[in-house]
């Protein structure tokens, strides 16, 4: 069962928790986790781009020349893929890319992170992360008195508009709830830090 410390928010050590093994010490799965991640990425497309083909282009309805005896090759509108303003070839068009993954992967992807966090020691357990004011500064000193990455998860046992708020002001820092985590956001971040109680509600749901 893997140790980890726990710190306060100027970076002193408090104390130490066990992890669970089932949580945070599984072998990551690679493939999954890319799996996961793809999958993230095309939910998150919007779909939305669309290009005209010749029969939506405009102009084209008159052939630009006889079909026989001009010595140019045989055409029938300026509006095809080949001519200047014609129409697109194959052009796409508003679709959904979304799709959805097995729940067993979905599960076993965010499991793999959690742990890969922890072996590589990129995972800070946080006593609590007391805010009662919109305060980016106290966030900014909390996070480089614990020595977090220029990219950091900070996950919440509980929702604090004001944290929540003082985060989303720093450049490469982003919050997130134990429901809410992902496994994109797990393995983009440098550094993943989750409060305390977060730890126990995660244990509580996937142990």
């Amino acid at each position: 069962m893997p140790k980890i410390s726990v710190v306060d928010m100027t970076g002193k050590s408090v104390g130490k928790i066990d992890l669970n093994d089932a949580i945070f010490g599984i072998e990551p799965n690679a493939v999954v986790m890319h799996m996961a991640v793809v999958n993230y990425l095309a939910n998150r497309r919007q779909g939305t781009q669309s290009t005209l083909t010749r029969t939506e282009v405009s102009g084209g309805g008159k052939k630009p020349w006889r079909q026989k005896g001009t010595g140019h090759a045989r055409q029938g509108s300026t509006r095809a893929p080949q001519w200047r303003h014609g129409g697109i070839v194959h052009a796409p068009k508003p679709r959904d890319y979304s799709y959805s993954l097995n729940k067993k992967v979905r599960r076993l992807a965010l499991l793999s992170a959690l742990s890969d966090k922890v072996a590589t020691g990129n995972m800070i357990v946080l006593d609590e992360l007391k805010m009662e004011e919109y305060k980016t500064k106290t966030v900014v000193a909390c996070l480089n008195a614990i020595g977090a990455g220029k990219k950091s998860l900070i996950v919440l046992d509980s929702n604090n508009p004001f944290a929540v708020k003082s985060i989303a002001n720093i450049a490469g820092a982003k919050s997130a709830q134990v429901n809410t985590i992902n496994t994109y956001d797990i393995i983009n971040a440098d550094t993943l830090i989750m409060v305390k109680g977060a730890v126990e509600k995660l244990e509580e749901v996937y142990a």
